[in-house]
């Protein structure tokens, strides 16, 4: 697997979307050196606003624009552009419907270092709240060039989460990303995984760790946060004896609440979210803070195994 980073491929993406439409505008909050917009700012600074370090402003200037008919793309770390702007994000950008790309970077646990303050862990359950809102989470950095590409040619408020490291691919070039689509990584029918971001690939280890004691495992990508795929759960729910959810967020209001939300109306089942259970982060690597919380392959595997009954020696 090739090593990449999300917010290169997110910026390199912009300069591409905005060579092939003059209606694109980005917008920043001072950190554009962060979020890789300042090679769209290279290219074609009268299309590019620095708002200065003011999320409000970031999201109040960026619905001014979309009102005029700009295709705007907005991006700042996901704890301010979530958490600074919600109140603006809702009233005016989400109820007038207004053509705005919410593009988030530093997310997660995977801030490290950064602490609590920068690590966006409620993200997900404060954008999916929000009527009119759609939220991405790419894998990789195959798929974030590939959500951006989509996201310029659709209209309306959307929300997509980057990390802030390079992260490794799982996809190749000629992989097409497919709106409201889970991606099934592997078909089984003991367990079910369903992830996203780069808990895909974590999820995708513990997978191949489970088959060599013959547990046979469906993994899905569950890019698409809202709306969330339907069919893909039920699959999930209805062919294997449960599911284990993997995000790096809260395990409140994230991809687990999802898919719990939808087991509970559809297809009754065990769902085991892994995820931060209620608290905020720390600061230490990423790796020190997914083991810590558990969010780690081992979890993966010991859960898949207490699904099954199986005796697990963690």
């Amino acid at each position: 697997m090739s090593i990449e980073s999300m917010r290169e491929a997110f910026g390199k993406s912009l300069v591409e979307i905005g060579k092939e439409n003059d209606n694109v505008v980005v917008v920043d909050a001072d950190l554009s050196k962060s979020t890789k917009t300042e090679y769209f700012k290279k290219i074609f600074p009268s299309r590019f606003v620095d708002v200065g370090i003011a999320e409000q402003n970031l999201v109040g200037v960026s619905a001014g624009l979309a009102s005029t008919g700009k295709n705007v793309f907005a991006s700042s770390f996901a704890v301010f552009e979530t958490g600074r702007a919600y109140e603006i994000i809702r009233n005016m950008v989400c109820m007038a419907k207004l053509n705005v790309k919410l593009c988030a970077t530093h997310a997660g646990l995977m801030t490290g270092q950064d602490g609590a303050t920068h690590q966006s862990i409620e993200d997900l359950s404060i954008m999916r709240s929000l009527p009119n809102m759609r939220v991405l989470v790419p894998t990789d950095a195959v798929e974030a060039a590939q959500m951006v590409k989509y996201m310029s040619k659709e209209s309306g408020p959307m929300y997509m989460r980057m990390v802030r490291d390079d992260t490794k691919n799982i996809h190749y070039d000629n992989y097409r990303f497919e709106f409201g689509k889970a991606e099934k990584i592997k078909e089984g029918n003991d367990v079910a995984i369903i992830a996203c971001g780069p808990m895909v690939e974590k999820s995708l280890v513990a997978a191949k760790i489970l088959e060599v004691d013959n547990i046979r495992v469906k993994l899905y990508n569950m890019s698409t946060i809202k709306p969330i795929d339907i069919d893909a759960i039920v699959d999930a729910a209805k062919n294997t004896r449960g599911i284990i959810t993997v995000e790096d967020h809260s395990i409140i209001g994230g991809l687990g609440s999802a898919v719990s939300e939808i087991v509970c109306q559809t297809y009754p089942t065990r769902v085991i979210r892994i995820g931060v259970n209620d608290e905020f982060g720390m600061s230490a690597k990423a790796e020190e803070l997914y083991a810590h919380y558990g969010i780690t392959v081992d979890s993966i595997v010991k859960y898949a195994k207490e699904i099954l009954d199986i005796d697990s020696e963690l």
